[in-house]
């Protein structure tokens, strides 16, 4: 379980997020959604501790994160940032295999190898192991980097809870890969030991895959809960600034058309 207790950060005088309380139960997908300049990225930075809350707390199965150590938290959390860049010419493998610098000392066991194999395989990004991981397009680059993060939370942990964030994880890849990673990220995540929240831009996929929506209205929490109450048009109108119609996707669900 991660829980955010009465968040916030600010810039300067100005608050990016303020008075966030929510509950992220394990064996779900978490989306937040909102606007540009919403607070999400800020949200997701704060929640994963790579920026310290101004106010409030994080708690991880209960325990503040503020408390644990920089190793232990990288053995159970893992985030997929916007912006990464690899400044040596690493090949693929040896990329995903940093997912798991926080489990060994020194050189990669077994162990640490057949898991990197196993998310290579997942992710489909066997093939180009042996090739230079700065040569690779937008796209190929983001679903390598899906792979080092699952390879570091890929083990269960005993008596904890697996974290995964994803900030932007849709970021240059084309429509079917879009849809190919977040049926993934449900295979991986549902009814498991693994809490993963993730940011994503467009609300007809997050309706689709999320089984709890956050949205986000200036740094404030706007709604909370499944896509039928969180995708409402008032709340579509007070966050976006835009009339959509809401409509039943084929199967069930929300689906949101934009004239």
């Amino acid at each position: 379980m991660v829980e955010a207790q009465n968040v916030g950060f600010h810039a300067g005088k100005r608050d990016l997020i303020a008075g966030i309380s929510a509950r992220f139960a394990p064996g779900q997908l978490h989306l937040i959604i909102g606007a540009n300049g919403a607070g999400k990225s800020t949200l997701v930075k704060v929640l994963s501790r790579l920026l310290k809350p101004a106010g409030g707390h994080v708690l991880y199965d209960g325990h503040d994160i503020a408390k644990a150590s920089e190793r232990d938290l990288a053995r159970r959390r893992a985030v997929l940032s916007q912006a990464i860049e690899v400044a040596f010419p690493l090949t693929v493998r040896e990329v995903v295999m940093m997912g798991r610098y926080p489990h060994f000392a020194t050189r990669p066991s077994a162990h640490d190898v057949a898991i990197v194999t196993e998310v290579m395989d997942f992710f489909e990004v066997t093939e180009m192991g042996e090739r230079s991981y700065p040569t690779l397009s937008g796209g190929e680059k983001q679903r390598v980097n899906f792979a080092r993060v699952l390879a570091q939370v890929w083990q269960p942990l005993s008596g904890q809870h697996r974290i995964l964030f994803l900030d932007e994880p849709l970021t240059f890849l084309d429509i079917r890969h879009q849809i190919d990673f977040m049926k993934k990220v449900r295979s991986t995540v549902i009814g498991g030991d693994m809490v993963v929240i993730g940011v994503v831009h467009d609300l007809n996929l997050a309706a689709r895959f999320a089984d709890r929506l956050l949205l986000l209205n200036q740094g404030r929490m706007l709604a909370e809960g499944t896509s039928a109450d969180v995708l409402t048009p008032e709340n579509i109108r007070t966050a976006f600034g835009i009339e959509p119609v809401v409509t039943t996707a084929p199967g069930g669900g929300t689906h949101l058309i934009f004239d």
